[in-house]
């Protein structure tokens, strides 16, 4: 009869792993859906700002011989110092979510020191911290609570001082990885090379607004676009993170309440054989027994 007790128990404490399962994976679906009217919200705006940067870099080149100018733009060759900026969750339990944007992250060092450069960690997410800190590897900067819920004015205060230090010569690249959102089912990692901005990427276009601007100013007007463009990518980084996360989180919460029905019914198997063999036993004992007194 132990055995069938411990049985009875195990079923017990799966079935509850199957509803806090089931309950996390209605959450996540619930919070995944609002990170999406979110993420369509800030695809608009980011339209607007590369159309308006595209029509900018345009008139430029229309009128501008040898390209656009200022640091912003400055290609190196073989970067000196490289600032990787990542973004892990905050919290677990969403498969393989945060191990693939720490992969990556670990292959972009080993490949940037192999070529010579300096890398300076910049890390948002508990998780990439944790894992980072324990690895031994220093981190320039670490923010917890941002990725778990973005924040533009945060975001924009992180991602500045990164940006300062590239003006000012302490760094020569900066670049954003994390895994992002594709649909319900799918992530896919995401390496953004921020700084210095490749204007060849703004193609050129048809100045369809009312916008009539020498080179000179242009540049003015587009280096001061530029800081709203590099803080957008920053936060639309961290919502497109956390729609991933959901997601993510969702496949694995689904996986686990299907793995925990499973379990329950072998279980409930080896309860059901477990019983039949108590009462065969105690059947055969009380004929034995009957046997015995005849």
């Amino acid at each position: 009869m132990a055995n069938l007790k411990e049985i009875k128990r195990k079923i017990g404490s799966v079935k509850n792993t199957q509803k806090t399962t089931r309950a996390m994976k209605l959450v996540s679906t619930a919070k995944l859906r609002r990170t999406e009217e979110l993420a369509k919200r800030s695809r608009s705006y980011e339209e607007a700002i590369n159309q308006t940067m595209s029509e900018i870099a345009s008139s430029i080149r229309k009128y501008k011989v040898g390209g656009i100018q200022g640091r912003y733009f400055e290609e190196s060759e073989l970067p000196a110092v490289v600032d990787i900026i990542f973004i892990t969750a905050d919290k677990g339990l969403c498969g393989g979510f945060n191990f693939q944007t720490i992969k990556t992250v670990r292959n972009l060092i080993a490949d940037y020191e192999k070529r010579g450069s300096k890398v300076r960690l910049k890390a948002i997410g508990k998780k990439g911290i944790e894992f980072f800190r324990f690895q031994g590897y220093p981190l320039e900067s670490a923010v917890v609570g941002l990725s778990s819920s973005p924040d533009y004015k945060r975001a924009a205060q992180f991602i500045e001082t990164t940006v300062q230090e590239f003006l000012e010569g302490e760094s020569d690249k900066v670049v954003l990885v994390h895994n992002g959102y594709k649909n319900m089912i799918t992530q896919e990692m995401k390496q953004i090379d921020l700084l210095p901005i490749d204007i060849t990427a703004f193609k050129d276009v048809e100045v369809t607004s009312m916008m009539e601007l020498e080179p000179d100013e242009g540049e003015k007007v587009l280096e001061s676009l530029i800081n709203k463009y590099i803080e957008f990518n920053m936060y639309y980084a961290l919502i497109d993170s956390l729609a991933a996360e959901h997601s993510a989180r969702m496949q694995a919460m689904d996986a686990a309440t299907k793995n925990a029905k499973e379990m329950v019914e072998k279980l409930t198997i080896s309860y059901n054989k477990a019983r039949q063999e108590s009462i065969t036993t105690e059947l055969i004992e009380i004929i034995s027994g009957m046997e015995a007194m005849k």
